[in-house]
């Protein structure tokens, strides 16, 4: 009854803007703060999966989706990850090339020999081939990963032996700039490919992004991304003025008559 009980909480702040966010300067003690623009700390230190320590620096070197879980949750950080694998496998972007995933246990209890076993067991769900080092699972200590998921606005509660905390996928660019996030445990293909196309702004976008970039705008009360009906609306009037106008340009005049 009371995993079940932590169970809707969680569920309640992961879905509920109101409820994960804060407007007060007082760190909360539960959900997600929305810090787009803040930076995450890239000196920071965690071991990989193999059991090697390195930095965020070292690891965030393009556009990021960063998963904060703890491989024994027995609540919502296995739906999260089965999703976003579902996800990876039905975007048209390359893991690996295009972007990363970068999932960090919350947990400094865990240790490298459960995050290799988690990586092992999500890398097998996926139905396409993908580049094992584009997926990255992370364990550390206790201070490392508080800097972290307060620089990230991630926020969560002990409860026993486990933890009640929210769900949600957060877009890191590869200065370490916090640009987008997802709230809940289920995605769109599309707006997590929006995000990744906008968290990789140093990068030359290729035509068909730019043009997804003026169509669809991020709404941040629903974490989701719409189409822009303002924009194509204007850029229908200017492209109906346009086309008048060369079209008198173009157009015959009569001769005078004698």
């Amino acid at each position: 009854m009371k995993n079940f009980a932590a169970l809707v909480v969680l569920l309640v702040v992961s879905t509920v803007p109101g409820l994960a966010q804060s407007d007060t300067l007082t760190k909360p003690q539960l959900g997600i703060v929305e810090k787009l623009g803040n930076f995450v700390p890239l000196d920071l230190e965690f071991y990989d999966e193999d059991g090697q320590l390195v930095t965020l620096r070292e690891t965030i070197d393009k556009p990021t989706i960063v998963t904060f879980v703890y491989f024994r949750c027995p609540g919502i950080c296995s739906p999260l990850l089965t999703e976003l694998a579902a996800m990876v496998d039905k975007m048209d972007l390359e893991l690996g090339k295009d972007y990363q995933i970068l999932t960090v246990s919350f947990d400094h209890r865990e240790k490298p020999e459960l995050a290799k076993e988690k990586k092992d067991n999500y890398l097998s769900s996926l139905e396409k081939a993908v580049d094992p080092r584009g997926w990255h699972f992370y364990t550390g200590d206790s201070a490392n990963i508080a800097a972290f998921t307060d620089a990230a606005g991630f926020y969560f509660l002990p409860d026993s032996q486990d933890f009640v905390h929210a769900g949600a996928l957060i877009f890191v660019a590869k200065d370490g700039k916090v640009t987008r996030y997802l709230n809940g445990i289920q995605y769109l293909p599309f707006s997590i490919k929006m995000a990744i196309i906008e968290t990789s702004e140093g990068k030359v976008s290729p035509t068909v992004a730019q043009f997804l970039k003026f169509c669809f705008s991020y709404d941040r009360e629903s974490n989701k991304y719409a189409l822009n009906l303002m924009r194509i609306a204007a850029l229908s009037v200017l492209l109906f003025a346009g086309g008048f106008v060369l079209f008198l340009g173009l157009k015959p005049k009569k001769k005078p008559t004698s």
